[in-house]
Formats: C-alpha cells, sequence, structure tokens
C-alpha cells in the first residue's frame, strides 16, 4: 500500500500523546513496580486511583493507575492544541458517525471520548493541571530515572485502515514495514510531536495495546533498570532486550507490569519535525529491522497484548509473519 500524503491541515489538531489510563487488579502491586521500580512520581492518589508523572512533564499525570477487577485499558489520551480544537474535535467524529461524547475527568479541563475506526477509546482534552517542575530535584530520581511518556503501539487488524484513519487526523508516518507479498503495511509508526511516533500500529489481533513507552536520559539508565529488576523479584518481567531498534535506532527494553501491561523503556531515537520528511520502509523479513545487532524479537512480543475494555478484538487477515526468536 502507498503510503498517502500527509495531511499537514487537519480539521482539528492533535499536538502529542498524553497519558493512558490502566485498569489494574492489585493497586498496591503496581503502585510498588511504577513508583518504586520505574520511578515514576505519585501526584495523587486514593483507594481507587494513582495519577503518576515523569520527572520532565509538568501536567498533572501520564499514567492512571485504576482499581478494576480486570486488567483492560480505558483510555488513550492525547493533547489538543487549543480549547477549540475539542468543539472541531466532535464535529469531524460526529460527520464520521464514530461515537463521541464530553466526559468529566479529575484534574483535567474539559475531555471529549471518542473511538476509532476500530473503537479504541480515545479521549482528547487542552487544560491539564500544571504542576511545579521536579526536573531538577535530582533527590527525586529513581528507578530508570523516566523523563517523559514517549509513544503508543497497537495491535491492529488492519494496519492500512489504521494509517488513513490517523493521516487523516493529522498524524505523519516516519518509518513503516510492508509485506512485499501482497502489497500491504504491516506496521507503521506515526508521530505528531516530533519524534519518531506517538502512535504506532504492528499487525495482530487488535485493537489492542502492544506497549507504553517512557523516554529515559541514556542507555545506561536500562542497564541500572535491568540490574534492578532482576535482584527485586522482577526478572520474569524482563521480556525483551536491551537492544537497538532498527526502526527508529533507539535502545530499548520491554517489561511487563504486574498485570501483564507491557512498557518500553526507550531513548536514543530521532527527531522528524520537517513535514516533508520521506517515510523510511522496512523489509519484514530484514533481521535488522526488528533490533539493530540482529536479535529476533520472542513469540510473545507478537502474541501478547493488552484488551481495551469492552472492546473485542479482531484477527488480521495478514498472515505474514517475521522473523521470530526460537
Amino acid at each position: 500500500m502507498p503510503i498517502p500524503s500527509p495531511n499537514l491541515y487537519p480539521d482539528f489538531n492533535i499536538i502529542r500523546l498524553s497519558h493512558v489510563i490502566f485498569g489494574v487488579t492489585d493497586l498496591a502491586k503496581s503502585r510498588h513496580f511504577y513508583v518504586d521500580t520505574l520511578g515514576l512520581q505519585v501526584t495523587d492518589e486514593d483507594d481507587k486511583r494513582i495519577y503518576l508523572r515523569a520527572m520532565e512533564e509538568r501536567g498533572h499525570h501520564c499514567i492512571v493507575l485504576e482499581q478494576s477487577d480486570t486488567a483492560a485499558v480505558q483510555a488513550l489520551s492525547f493533547k489538543v492544541f487549543d480549547e477549540q480544537e475539542l468543539d472541531k474535535a466532535h464535529d469531524w467524529f460526529t460527520k464520521q458517525n464514530l461515537p463521541v461524547e464530553w466526559v468529566e475527568r479529575p484534574f483535567q479541563g474539559r475531555t471529549l471520548r471518542a473511538a476509532d475506526c476500530f473503537g479504541t477509546p480515545i479521549e482528547l482534552y487542552f487544560k491539564m493541571d500544571r504542576l511545579a517542575p521536579i526536573h531538577q530535584k535530582y533527590e527525586l530520581y529513581r528507578g530508570v530515572k523516566p523523563l517523559r511518556i514517549d509513544h503508543f503501539n497497537l495491535f491492529s487488524s488492519d494496519v492500512n485502515k489504521a494509517v488513513e484513519f490517523y493521516n487523516d487526523i493529522g498524524f505523519r508516518v516516519t518509518e513503516y514495514t510492508e509485506d512485499e507479498e501482497s502489497g500491504n503495511l504491516w506496521a507503521a509508526w506515526m508521530h505528531r510531536k516530533g519524534g519518531v511516533h506517538d502512535i504506532a500500529f504492528t499487525n495482530g489481533d487488535g485493537p489492542r495495546l502492544h506497549h507504553t513507552a517512557f523516554w529515559v536520559p541514556t542507555p545506561l539508565n536500562i542497564i541500572d533498570l535491568c540490574d534492578l529488576m532482576a535482584t527485586t523479584g522482577y526478572v520474569d518481567n524482563i521480556e525483551r532486550g536491551p537492544g537497538r531498534h532498527g526502526i527508529s535506532n533507539a535502545f530499548f527494553l520491554y517489561i511487563l507490569d504486574p498485570d501483564g501491561h507491557r512498557i518500553e523503556i526507550y531513548c536514543s531515537d530521532y527527531q522528524t519535525v520537517d513535514p516533508d520528511l520521506e517515510p523510511i520502509k522496512w523489509d519484514l523479513k530484514d533481521p535488522q529491522r526488528q533490533t539493530l545487532w540482529g536479535a529476533p524479537a520472542p513469540r510473545s512480543w507478537f502474541e501478547h497484548g493488552s484488551v481495551f475494555e469492552g472492546i473485542e478484538p479482531k484477527a488480521s487477515q495478514l498472515k505474514a509473519t517475521p522473523i521470530i526468536a526460537p
């Protein structure tokens, strides 16, 4: 499938990803993982929810952990450019005959809840409570020293359709994998904020959340986290890495939280601000596509993901497969 020309003037203006709302089955266990091990900062909590932010973030939260009977993702959230963009977005989703409604969210202004073309729950807002900066309070830096949320990656039953939808609302493709036999997209990376991606799509049963990624200062922080997890009861939660991706060039580590939500720890990708930047194409069978050093990903990386609350995943019709570790 040819990559669509970027829509530089979408009907409403999303500027970046913002946060994810995770349903978790044991709030105390999740708190220990995200706060004491990874090093995210608690901004508010009670017996039902914990709000967290990373060290460079001024907004109130980048993750919400919500006590739930099931470990389902409740929403992916994005920030828009100004208040008027919310009304424009409401009109756009209405014209597309997609679900859309105004909802109340703590620590946020007006919030619009909608669904993409697959039913994935997404939320848009402009105002969030601002907090004092903590990026120079080095006594607070713990764990992997997370600086900011970086991207979402989703399993999609139809990556072509996902790219068309998100291109319509202004996301631009930076890199992609095409199945040479069918000409269909197997994966695609799309951005708003000028990195390699705010959101990406991987072929598979979907929609499901493959992972949420956090940016860290250096690869050495990732090595430190491996040592920490290996000696504090989390060795089995290390799924893949450390390594360097071919796609994005980023240094990475994939880990699983106590409920199986996958987190990527990530650094060293590149800038993509230019609106006419050409996307980079990869061959699905290129061993350096997944990892620049040639190591393939484990089978779990292509099969395991977090479901969205109330959404039944559909099987992908694209049966092409990448190189998988034995």
